[in-house]
């Protein structure tokens, strides 16, 4: 039906467990230092590889259930391949210059298509590809992939994607484009905040201290290392959203109907008589 909307790929109950476990873990790999004891000894470094590994299997497991869940076919998961090298061709045009990073808006507009779901999976896969293509492979790398993951999921949790539309919906995914880029920067401040500066400096990570001091510390940190980065990127993400994203979004949900995002199985019964197998 050429009318028909496209709606973001649909959640089934495996996918959401799924995505609730990378969660829970995420959050743990992440947060610990907060909750470090004096003595833990431990670094963001040494938990990296098996973040990573997880994150993968995981990550294979959330598109093996949203796949099953929601009946996709190969197209489907081939434009989320297509996605994800274009996402990793656009960061090095951007990085190391001010945290001038224009992949982050094709998240943005992708996960709000795509849904949170596949959101999740093209955000990491996206982060990893463009790992390998700019050679930053290193502990921090499953940190971006989990938390480029999170950021275009959330675009895919931002609600009314089945009524709205224009400039309202196009506002509302510039304002979360802006914030969300700070919040990744956030984020990936904490998986750093271990190993980067020196236990001597003012604004480093204290094991064991009260956590209300190393919040103090932490805010200090992000302001003398990051904020000027995180600004750039949410600035740019959110005129790109703004004056590219009615194309994209038009061209994007073109392209899901094209690819069976929702597409009704039909059966020949006994008598002939075509009938839909799809809920």
């Amino acid at each position: 039906m050429s009318g028909r909307r496209s709606r973001p790929v649909r959640l089934g109950p495996r996918a959401i467990a799924a995505l609730l476990l990378i969660g829970a873990i995420g959050v743990v790999a992440v947060g610990w230092p907060l909750l470090a004891g004096p003595d833990s000894g431990l670094t963001q470094s040494q938990g990296a590889p098996w973040l990573f590994a997880a994150l993968l299997l995981l990550l294979v497991g959330v598109v093996v259930a949203t796949v099953a869940d929601s009946g996709m076919d190969a197209k489907a998961v081939a434009m989320l391949g297509v996605l994800a090298a274009v996402g990793a061709a656009l960061r090095p045009l951007g990085a190391g210059t001010a945290g001038l990073e224009p992949m982050f808006f094709l998240m943005v507009l992708s996960g709000r298509v795509l849904g949170p779901g596949f959101g999740f999976v093209l955000g990491s896969v996206t982060m990893f590809a463009s790992a390998l293509l700019t050679g930053g492979v290193g502990p921090w790398m499953p940190f971006q992939m989990l938390s480029m993951g999170w950021f275009t999921m959330g675009a895919g949790l931002l609600p009314g994607p089945d009524r709205l539309r224009g400039r309202a919906e196009l506002l509302m995914l510039g304002a979360y484009g802006g914030v969300a880029a700070f919040a990744y920067g956030t984020v990936m401040n904490l998986a750093g905040w271990t190993i980067v500066p020196g236990p001597s400096s003012g604004v480093s990570f204290h094991p064991g201290d009260p956590l209300s001091e190393n919040l103090v510390r932490f805010f200090a940190y992000c302001l003398a290392t990051s904020l000027g980065w995180d600004l750039g990127r949410a600035v740019l993400t959110t005129v790109l959203t703004l004056t590219i994203g009615p194309t994209l979004l038009k061209a994007l949900r073109r392209a899901t109907r094209r690819a069976s995002f929702e597409a009704q199985v039909t059966f020949q019964g006994p008598e002939g008589v075509k009938g839909p197998t799809g809920p």
